[in-house]
């Protein structure tokens, strides 16, 4: 297949990206490069650098490869920042969304895989989390992602598109050549290797007092080649759906923690701060509709395997990718 990948400088996007080229698949990622990176994009790709908030450089590019489907990861993803600037949110991963439909739609381009969030379903009226609970988001980023499924379902209605809608939970791990490596971060694992490291003097856990065992948030954590696993089936299959990406396990803050330790020798002190606005108390997902009916299974279901392999890349690479 001929596969346009948007924002596949990114953490995720990358993966996808290797992965899609080791099964044969062409690929060109789409990129403006502002928060992914060059490093991170595989050799093999095409490569253009334009910016979905521009229409004409999304418009141009799908007239040019008329490509057989669209996975899309290009997005702001952090919640303290939407809390923050929500006016970022919506005009970068909305009006990005609302650009990339309708390109797709005046080449006649159906299939789309969305990389959609947990976010979505916000405060969950059970856990775990199933397709079919309310969608209620508790920040702008999560309310972002779901009003972009929302473009993209009317666009099922009136264009005649195919969304498959993957939320997924904790992206975590690495692969070999691509890790995790944001500015700023705000992501666990990775910061609890940054103390590691040496980069920071202690880890903060933001809040002791949810109601989980331990008093610290509890969260799904999904290795990123099983969520790039996730998303080829999702476009080779002729699917159209909502998915829940998640291991359903859930590890607290200090499960997280006490492994950092295991796997890296470090003593990792830390320093308890108040909790961040929208952040809920417990997220994990009922992945069964993914296992039946892509016939996904995760493969890294072991919590020190994945802080292992997250380990090795940021040894591997203690500053990133290259300037």
């Amino acid at each position: 297949m001929n596969i346009l990948v948007t924002g596949g400088a990114g953490y995720i996007g990358s993966v996808a990206t290797e992965l899609l080229l080791d099964r044969g698949h062409k690929v060109t990622v789409f990129d403006c490069l502002e928060r992914g990176h060059r490093q991170a994009i595989d050799d093999r790709a095409a490569f253009v650098h334009g910016d979905l908030r521009q229409a004409s450089d999304i418009q141009s590019v799908m007239e040019r490869l008329r490509p057989d489907a669209v996975m899309h990861f290009a997005a702001y993803a952090l919640v303290g920042e939407s809390m923050e600037r929500p006016d970022l949110y919506f005009g970068n991963n909305v009006g990005g969304v609302a650009n990339l439909a309708e390109a797709m739609a005046r080449v006649g381009v159906c299939k789309v895989v969305f990389s959609s969030t947990c976010a979505t379903y916000g405060q969950p009226e059970r856990v775990p989390i199933t397709e079919d609970l309310p969608q209620k988001p508790t920040n702008p980023y999560g309310e972002s992602k779901l009003i972009c499924e929302k473009i993209f379902n009317w666009y099922s209605e009136c264009r005649g598109f195919k969304p498959v809608f993957l939320r997924y939970f904790n992206a975590c791990g690495a692969t070999e050549r691509f890790g995790e490596d944001h500015e700023p971060e705000t992501h666990v694992i990775p910061n609890l290797l940054k103390v590691a490291l040496g980069q920071r003097p202690d880890f903060r856990i933001f809040g002791d007092d949810y109601a989980t065992p331990d008093g610290t948030c509890i969260r799904d954590y999904i290795h990123i080649l099983d969520l790039a696993e996730a998303h080829l089936l999702a476009v080779e299959k002729p699917v159209q759906d909502a998915f829940n990406l998640g291991t359903g396990t859930g590890f607290s803050v200090h499960d997280v923690l006490n492994t950092a330790r295991e796997v890296t020798g470090h003593p990792i002190p830390v320093q308890v701060v108040p909790r961040r606005p929208g952040d809920p108390a417990k997220l994990v997902a009922g992945a069964d509709k993914a296992h039946q009916v892509l016939g996904w299974n995760p493969q890294y279901m072991d919590l020190r395997k994945i802080i292992t392999s997250a380990w090795n890349w940021h040894k591997a690479h203690p500053h990133g990718y290259p300037a």
